[in-house]
């Protein structure tokens, strides 16, 4: 509850930060047969975060649709638009058709993110 108090408040990316610095070589993920560090995390999610600012043109603020599986990308993902500052509107990838266009107009999104794998029609 002292965290929730500061000013600013404590997020999970500045946690996250901490320990990158903190232990930068400590796993963070498993998944499937791979071990993720944080530096890895941190590496890929700066990154990500560079392409998505500098090549789409993604200022902060912005909100982003993630359409994308359970797996690690997600995870950098999630990282590289919390550095950008911009809102992620998490978007089940199971989700289809009516339930899908209703999930992207409430997000009001400005981009939609999605593995090539997720071909969920709108509508």
């Amino acid at each position: 509850s002292r965290r929730l108090s500061r000013r600013p408040a404590v997020t999970l990316l500045d946690v996250f930060q901490l320990h990158a610095r903190r232990r930068p070589r400590q796993p963070l993920l498993r998944f499937q047969d791979e071990i993720y560090t944080y530096e890895d995390m941190d590496r890929r999610s700066n990154r990500a975060a560079w392409a998505l600012s500098r090549r789409l043109g993604l200022q902060s603020g912005r909100t982003v649709a993630v359409f994308l599986p359970n797996e690690p990308t997600y995870v950098w993902t999630w990282l590289a638009l919390a550095k950008l500052g911009c809102p992620m509107a998490c978007l089940n990838c199971n989700v289809r058709g009516r339930a899908l266009r209703h999930a992207l107009e409430a997000a009001q999104a400005t981009l939609v993110l999605a593995s090539p794998g997720e071909r969920g029609t709108a509508g």
